[in-house]
C-alpha cells in the first residue's frame, strides 16, 4: 500500500510541476498584479507610446542608399480619453508630397502581459477626408473604433527588449493582401527612442516578394514627437 501511495504522489508532484512549465509559456493577458509590478507595466505601454508618436523621415537612409526613398511618417496620439491601451492615427507619404498620403491607418495598442504588446491596425473605408488630421487639436474627433476596418491577422505583436527597444512582426502569413499581385504582406519592426525601424513587404501565394524593400527594412530617424 505503502508503495502505491509513493507512485501515486510522484505522478501527482510530476503533473503539478508540468503544469507549472506549460502556464508560463501560454501568452495570456495581464492579470492581477501588485502596485509596483502595475506601476512598471504602465511605464512600459508609456514609453512605448513616446516612442511611436511623432514625425519621422528615412531622409537619412535615402541619401546613402538609392534604393531607399525619403518617406514621412506621422502617429500622431488620439482618442487620449480611451482607457484601452492607446490609439494613434497614422500617415505616410513621400517627402515631396505629403498632403497626399498613400498610407492612412490607425493603430491601437494594448499590452499582452510584461513584456509583450499587440499593435492592431485599422484601415478608413474613405480616408481622403481625414488627410491632415494630425494638425487638429482632437484628431479624428468624429470617429469611433466602429467606424474603422479591422485589418484582421496584419496585427504586430511587439516584444520587450529591456530598457532600450521594441520589435516584434505580423504572424505567418494572416495579413492578407492583393497589393501589386500580392497574396499576403509581413511586417517587421523595431522601436526605440528616436528611431523606427519599419520593413513591410509583399508576397505572392508562392512565398515570392512582389513588392517592398529588399535588403532591409526602412531607417525612420524622429524629427520631433508631438
Amino acid at each position: 500500500m505503502r508503495y502505491f501511495l509513493s507512485i501515486l504522489l510522484v505522478f501527482g508532484l510530476l503533473a503539478s510541476i508540468f503544469d507549472t512549465a506549460y502556464a508560463k509559456k501560454r501568452p495570456t493577458r495581464k492579470s492581477t498584479k501588485s502596485s509596483s509590478t502595475k506601476n512598471k507595466s504602465n511605464s512600459d505601454i508609456i514609453r512605448l507610446q513616446q516612442w511611436m508618436t511623432g514625425y519621422f523621415s528615412s531622409q537619412a537612409q535615402a541619401a546613402k542608399d538609392s534604393d531607399y526613398f525619403d518617406v514621412r511618417l506621422r502617429m500622431t496620439p488620439i482618442w487620449k480619453d480611451r482607457k484601452d491601451g492607446f490609439w494613434l492615427y497614422v500617415e505616410q507619404a513621400m517627402a515631396e508630397n505629403e498632403s497626399r498620403p498613400y498610407r492612412q491607418r490607425v493603430y491601437h495598442v494594448t499590452q499582452i502581459n510584461d513584456t509583450t504588446f499587440e499593435s492592431a491596425v485599422f484601415a478608413f473605408s474613405d480616408p481622403a477626408p481625414y488627410i491632415g488630421e494630425w494638425q487638429k487639436p482632437e484628431p479624428l474627433a468624429g470617429l469611433t473604433p466602429d467606424s474603422l476596418i479591422s485589418k484582421t491577422g496584419c496585427s504586430i505583436i511587439l516584444y520587450k527588449h529591456g530598457e532600450f527597444a521594441f520589435s516584434g512582426s505580423t504572424v505567418g502569413k494572416e495579413c492578407a493582401s492583393d497589393l501589386r499581385g500580392a497574396d499576403y504582406t509581413t511586417s517587421e519592426v523595431t522601436i526605440s527612442k528616436n528611431q523606427i525601424i519599419s520593413w513591410d513587404r509583399g508576397f505572392d501565394m508562392d512565398g515570392n516578394q512582389v513588392w517592398g524593400a529588399r535588403k532591409g527594412g526602412y531607417v525612420f530617424k524622429k524629427l520631433q514627437g508631438f
